[in-house]
């Protein structure tokens, strides 16, 4: 049995309190996609798409998050406080998808998003806090199946 953990629920937390405010902006960004409101959501207040393909990149990696990511996310959330392997290792696989996604958008979005919201905004919620919960889902993942975490 896989008992959750206090390091269980901190990372479900954080991730919720994380993740919850970009899955409501990219509902937005589907729903209405050239709309003011996702703009100002996902790049900045009163900002435009640089190109044609940042738009695109923004949108198709909201369509994969609600896909792809939610559904393991919430999954491996619902399977960890059931106390089974599954849940850690889909909770694992979710913090490796948000790892792979924020470095893209580390040198993607980097210099188009970073000079509209500065530094602390950027380097926090932006860009920082989806890189360390998912180092931080990862490895607590992998180690909590390896056992090296109880």
């Amino acid at each position: 049995m896989y008992q959750p953990t206090l390091i269980t629920w901190v990372l479900i937390i954080f991730g919720i309190i994380t993740c919850t405010p970009l899955l409501f902006a990219q509902i937005i960004i589907l729903i209405k996609p050239k709309g003011q409101k996702a703009k100002d959501l996902l790049i900045g207040e009163g900002e435009d798409w640089r190109d044609e393909t940042h738009f695109k990149a923004a949108y198709s990696l909201a369509m994969a998050d609600w896909i792809i990511f939610f559904p393991i996310f919430i999954i491996g959330i619902v399977g960890m406080l059931s106390s089974n392997y599954w849940g850690y290792l889909l909770f694992a696989i979710s913090g490796a998808i948000q790892l792979y996604i924020n470095t893209f958008l580390l040198y993607f979005e980097k210099e188009y998003v970073y000079p509209s919201i500065g530094p602390f905004k950027y380097y926090t919620y932006f860009w920082g806090n989806f890189m360390v919960w998912g180092v931080a889902s990862f490895l607590y993942g992998i180690f909590r199946l390896n056992g090296t975490i109880f």
